[in-house]
C-alpha cells in the first residue's frame, strides 16, 4: 500500500498500521527462484532491474512473487489496480486515488502497469534520495504534468485521500477538511502568492519542513 501525503506525520500506532498494510503484500517464503514461464510479459533480468532501482535480488524476488500472485500475466491494468487497492480500505472509496497512483507508475502511458514499472517507482519512494521522493511526489501531485500544481488539481488528491480514509474514522473528519488541507498547503508552499505551486516552491517548503521530513523518512525501512 502506498500513500503519498504531504502534511503532518502520522502517529506511531499509523504508522505501525501503514507498515503492517503493506508488509501484507509480501510472501512469507523465497525459496523459490526468479520464475519467469508462465507470465505473458516477461520481466528484464535481476541483474538490470538490480542497476535500475535500489532493491537487492533477494528483495526484488519478493516483491516479484508478489507482483505475480496479484497479476499473473506480469501487468495490471487499472481495473485490477484499483481492486488490489479496495482491500486496504474496505470502508472508503479508493478508487480516484487508486487511479492518481496508477497513472503515477504508468510510465509508458499504455494503460497497464509492469513489475519493471512497479519496481522503478517504488524504489525510488523508499529508497531514493530525499530530491528524488519529493519530485516523484510533485510528479504524482502535478496531475497534468504541466510543471506546476494548482489548487484544483490539490483539492482532487485531497478529496480522494479523504474518500479512502472514509467516514469511520476517528476523530470524525469534516467535508470541508481537504478544502482546508488544499489552503493550509498553498499557503505554506506558494511562496510567491501566484496560485500556482512549481517544482521550486514546493522542493525548498519541504525540505524545511521538519514533519515533512519525518513523514518521508517512515518508508525508510519498510522493506
Amino acid at each position: 500500500m502506498l500513500f503519498v501525503f504531504v502534511g503532518n506525520p502520522p502517529s506511531g500506532q499509523s504508522r505501525k498500521n501503514m507498515k503492517q498494510r503493506f508488509l501484507k503484500l509480501l510472501p512469507y517464503s523465497i525459496e523459490e527462484d526468479f520464475e519467469l514461464a508462465t507470465v505473458c510479459c516477461r520481466p528484464d533480468s535481476l541483474e538490470k532491474m538490480m542497476e535500475q532501482t535500489k532493491f537487492s535480488k533477494t528483495e526484488l524476488q519478493i516483491l516479484y512473487r508478489s507482483f505475480k500472485n496479484e497479476c499473473p500475466t506480469g501487468l495490471v491494468n487499472e481495473e485490477t489496480f484499483k481492486l488490489i487497492y479496495s482491500h486496504f480500505f474496505p470502508h472508503g472509496d479508493s478508487s480516484a486515488y487508486a487511479h492518481f497512483l496508477f497513472e503515477a507508475f504508468d510510465r509508458h502511458k499504455n494503460g497497464a502497469v509492469s513489475f519493471e514499472d512497479f519496481v522503478v517507482g517504488l524504489s525510488i519512494i523508499l529508497r531514493g534520495t530525499v530530491t528524488e521522493r519529493l519530485c516523484w511526489a510533485f510528479s504524482f501531485y502535478d496531475l497534468d504534468k504541466d510543471g506546476c500544481i494548482t489548487k484544483e488539481e490539490m483539492n482532487d488528491i485531497m478529496k480522494s485521500i479523504y474518500d479512502m480514509m472514509g467516514k469511520y474514522t476517528h476523530p470524525c473528519m469534516k467535508d470541508s477538511a481537504p478544502r482546508e488541507h488544499v489552503e493550509r498547503f498553498f499557503q505554506k508552499m506558494d511562496r510567491n502568492n501566484d496560485g500556482v505551486v512549481t517544482m521550486e516552491e514546493f522542493l525548498e517548503s519541504c525540505q524545511k519542513d521538519e514533519a515533512i521530513m519525518e513523514s518521508m523518512q517512515m518508508l525508510d525501512h519498510v522493506i
